[in-house]
Order: structure tokens, then C-alpha cells, then sequence
């Protein structure tokens, strides 16, 4: 069966020495692989690392879609160099992603049921069991809207929605007014909010995908001690649908109710 390096080397791309990036979420961390790409970030992430792991001439990178033997394939990157941020404490890579490979970046789908850890592999060594598993006729991108009931997006995903205006996303939340939750991943504290006057979901939300705070003296406050990147912990649903047209003063009890079953006034992240 045809594995992805061939299908690499079939586009005229050499390798030489090489790794394999197996790029997957780390739950201590803000890396999440796969919302990066969408988001458009995945490249800036990857150049930063803990450690030299990527002492070779050129990196294949895949992302894991979430069952640890499907990856998408997202490129190949040249190795330039790499210095040490002693500010940051790691590793930046310059990292240029090679020309040719366009018909392929973000449409090949590898099977490769990894059952280790290790993340930075030598690619010599295992280059024979990344099976192509399908190749899609369009780049893999943001779902479409999953339902009211359905929606949790982390920063980076909320950013990726509004970066793409994805049509789906925008004609559901763009004709709706209500209440929704802010989460903090790190802490577990909730922020309730709401749309209303004839603001929907889509404009309140537009704020928060701009700035992180959304306009809000809480969350502002918070990043301003934390720093803005501090708002890549922030996560986003919905709690309450209401019509466009439903008045500012019920839209605004049914988010004080919300506060009060949740106890974000006491325990979470609203002052009033």
C-alpha cells in the first residue's frame, strides 16, 4: 500500500535526513494541534519546543484527529536553524514549509496506529507504516454548525470561525439572541454573558474572537494580569437561545438566572 512518503517523493520532494512530527493535544499545556491548523497557527506552534527535537533537515508533519490512528497530513518543512528564547525558555525553529505540495497539505489522511508516546520520530524507522488512508477532495476544515446544543469552542476555534466566516456558523448565531458561558480551562471559573437589543450571537462573539475579553471589565481585568495569550484558556457555549427580537429585559433576567444556578457571581468570574 502506498505510505505518505512516497507520496511525498512522488511530488519531487527529497527528504534527506528527516523526522515525522506525530502532533497531538497536550492537556498540560495550550497545544492543541488540530484547532491551531484551522486557526491558522499550527506553523508558529510547532516552531517552538521544549527541546531540539527537530535536529534534521526536514520535518513531515501530521496531526492526530482525535482516535490516535487517523492523521492529517499538513506539510513538509525545511529546517533552517534554531536559537534559544531565554525570556520564553524554548526553542524557536525556523521552519520553512516546502513548495509542491499543495495538492496534498491538509487532504491526506494517514493511518498510523501509534502505541507510543514519542512525538519526534526518525523517520527512516517508520515511514513504512504510515499508510495513506484516503485522500479528500478539499482541505479539511471547520465543522459545520453542530446545533445549538452542541456548541463548545476553545479560543483558537472561536478565532478559526470567524477567520473563515464560516457561512454555517454565521447564519445560525447571526439571527439569534441569548445567553452563553465563558470558561476557564485552567481554573474551572465561568463568566456568564448574553446578546441583546437586536445583537446576535455571531456580532457578541465577533468581540471575544477580536480581543479575548469581548469588551467584558471581568475578563479584561483578567488579562491584563495574566496577559493576553492567557484568553487561549477561555472556552465558549451557549446556555440560552432567544429570538433576535426578545427584549433587552428578558434577555437580561434570563442571564441573571444563569449566573445565579451557576454561581458565577460567588465562585465565578461575574461581578454583578
Amino acid at each position: 500500500m502506498l505510505n505518505l512518503v512516497e507520496l511525498i517523493r512522488l511530488a519531487g520532494i527529497e527528504l534527506g535526513s528527516y523526522k515525522i512530527h506525530c502532533a497531538t493535544d497536550n492537556k498540560l499545556s495550550e497545544w492543541r494541534p488540530l484547532e491551531q491548523y484551522y486557526a491558522g497557527t499550527f506553523e508558529w506552534g510547532q516552531a517552538r519546543q521544549s527541546q531540539k527535537n527537530f535536529e534534521c533537515e526536514n520535518v513531515v508533519s501530521i496531526i492526530n484527529l482525535g482516535d490516535g490512528k487517523r492523521w492529517l497530513f499538513v506539510g513538509v518543512y525545511r529546517v533552517g536553524g534554531v536559537r534559544y528564547d531565554d525570556r520564553k525558555g524554548y526553542y524557536v525553529y525556523s521552519l520553512d514549509r516546502r513548495s509542491g505540495l499543495e495538492h496534498l497539505e491538509g487532504r491526506v489522511i494517514v493511518r498510523f496506529p501509534k502505541s507510543f508516546r514519542a512525538s519526534y520520530l526518525v523517520g527512516a524507522n517508520h515511514e513504512d507504516q504510515l499508510v495513506v488512508d484516503a485522500i479528500r477532495e478539499e482541505k479539511m476544515s471547520i465543522a459545520d454548525f453542530p446545533g445549538f446544543n452542541s456548541v463548545r469552542l476553545s479560543f483558537e476555534m472561536l478565532k478559526a470561525v470567524f477567520r473563515h466566516d464560516h457561512p454555517s456558523w454565521r447564519a445560525a448565531l447571526a439571527n439569534v439572541s441569548g445567553v452563553y458561558v465563558v470558561a476557564d480551562r485552567t481554573t474551572g471559573e465561568l463568566y456568564v454573558g448574553s446578546a441583546y437589543g437586536g445583537v446576535g450571537i455571531w456580532q457578541r462573539w465577533s468581540s471575544y474572537a477580536q480581543t479575548g475579553h469581548g469588551g467584558n471589565k471581568e475578563l479584561r481585568a483578567m488579562l491584563k494580569e495574566h496577559g493576553s495569550d492567557y484568553a487561549h484558556n477561555f472556552q465558549f457555549s451557549l446556555l440560552e437561545m432567544c429570538d433576535i427580537n426578545a427584549s433587552t429585559d428578558y434577555i437580561i433576567s434570563r442571564e441573571s438566572h444563569w449566573k445565579e444556578v451557576l454561581l458565577t457571581r460567588d465562585f465565578g468570574l461575574n461581578w454583578n
